[in-house]
């Protein structure tokens, strides 16, 4: 199954094309319009070439204003910066900690431990979809990706995974993809992930911490993406009540997304 394309880069983690996923029917996404990575804070723009090549127009960076601060973006030449923080309503959540929780193992097991991980992990991609703050955002984002001014458009958070990761559950399900393209296209980040964080999950081991809690940080679940779609299903009846009246995009969004982001046969 066609899942969003690696693009390798010597500065960026986790870079990746959502041209070519397949939406049924002989549609795919079109290329070179859509990326998706991890934070942008180590990125050389003079010299990673892959970056300069995409030629990235809006980077949105979906991050928290502490994250944003403790880890700022340094942005492709001639790009400019959309914020759109998912979780600015939930900013202690775990997945805006990632790199704190993985700095100091204590603060991870207090936090996190016992078995809670999980849990607080699967309330998070609830939030995502039902808080307001997370709708705002999410709106914003598809407003964006919808403006072919905007585009090339890169989105990220800090590992690519979360808050990313329904940026493009999200989009690919607009386009017209199934739920298994989808769920397929979210777990295939796992590997890239766990390589991005595998420094930080190394001294986390050093110091101590739980072997077990460092893969509930880090891992990319199944179960995540379902906390997510079930949210949706149950407080809006499915995608269309979701985009209609959790994230309130206008159809002429809609129809701009899909006429500009969707090669036809």
């Amino acid at each position: 199954m066609q899942t969003a394309r690696p693009v390798t880069a010597s500065t960026v983690v986790n870079l990746r094309d959502l041209g070519g996923i397949a939406l049924g029917r002989d549609r795919r996404v079109r290329q070179n319009v859509l990326f998706r990575s991890g934070q942008l804070s180590g990125l050389d723009p003079e010299n990673d070439r892959a970056v300069a090549a995409l030629g990235i127009r809006t980077v949105v960076d979906l991050r928290t204003a502490d994250e944003r601060r403790w880890a700022p973006d340094r942005l492709p030449r001639r790009s400019r910066l959309f914020v759109a923080d998912v979780l600015g309503d939930h900013p202690g959540v775990a997945p805006a900690r990632l790199r704190s929780l993985l700095a100091d193992p204590v603060e991870a097991e207090r936090a996190l431990g016992g078995g809670r991980a999980e849990e607080l992990f699967a309330e998070t991609y609830r939030k995502m979809v039902l808080s307001p703050g997370a709708a705002a955002a999410y709106r914003a984002f598809l407003e964006t990706a919808a403006d072919a001014r905007a585009r090339p458009v890169l989105f990220h958070c800090t590992a690519g995974e979360d808050r990313t990761g329904w940026a493009a559950a999200v989009l690919l399900m607009i386009l017209g993809a199934p739920r298994a393209t989808v769920r397929a296209d979210f777990l295939r980040v796992d590997p890239a992930v766990r390589a991005a964080l595998a420094p930080q999950v190394a001294r986390f081991l050093e110091g101590g911490g739980d072997p077990s809690l460092a893969a509930a940080i880090t891992e990319v679940r199944p179960h995540h993406l379902d906390a997510a779609l079930d949210a949706m299903d149950e407080r809006w009846g499915g995608l269309d009540g979701y985009v209609r009246d959790g994230l309130r995009v206008p159809d002429s969004v809609l129809e701009r997304l899909r006429d500009g982001l969707v090669i036809r046969p």
